[in-house]
């Protein structure tokens, strides 16, 4: 791998998380999360995908690839996608990654390979719990 960029950030779980999407998953800046937000596994997140260093965004829209660290207490997992071209990484709130190619303001990678409800459930239930989560966001070249 030539070079890589780590970015890092914190959010938190909620009682509300279930993480049962199928094709999606999302961190929010928001602070609450109803239960209708399956897709949602942590609030509270310092910004959006248009608060991504310019570097990663740059880099994401160049179609590199991209994984998503999560971990929270003693669990952790993996989702891996790539950017696109067409990304637009202006949403102040919402930072979705999503298994198929549907690119909207929120959107920081495609074609990923797990959603919310394939998360590991034990990294789902302290994130149910409201722990504190750790994100780092990967992204290198194809």
């Amino acid at each position: 791998m030539d070079r890589c960029i780590c970015y890092r950030f914190r959010a938190f779980g909620h009682i509300n998380v279930r993480a049962e999407h199928r094709s999606t998953l999302e961190v929010t800046a928001e602070e609450h999360l109803t239960p209708r937000g399956d897709c949602i596994i942590g609030v509270r997140a310092p910004h959006g995908s248009a608060g991504l260093p310019e570097n990663v965004k740059n880099s994401l829209r160049e179609g590199w690839n991209a994984c998503l660290v999560v971990r929270a207490g003693s669990y952790s997992d993996v989702v891996c996608g790539r950017g696109d071209t067409r990304l637009q990484l202006s949403d102040d709130t919402r930072m979705i990654f999503r298994k198929s190619s549907f690119i909207e303001p929120a959107t920081v990678f495609v074609g990923a390979d797990k959603s919310a409800r394939d998360l590991d459930r034990r990294l789902i239930r302290e994130l149910a719990r409201g722990a504190a989560a750790d994100f780092i966001l990967v992204v290198y070249p194809p």
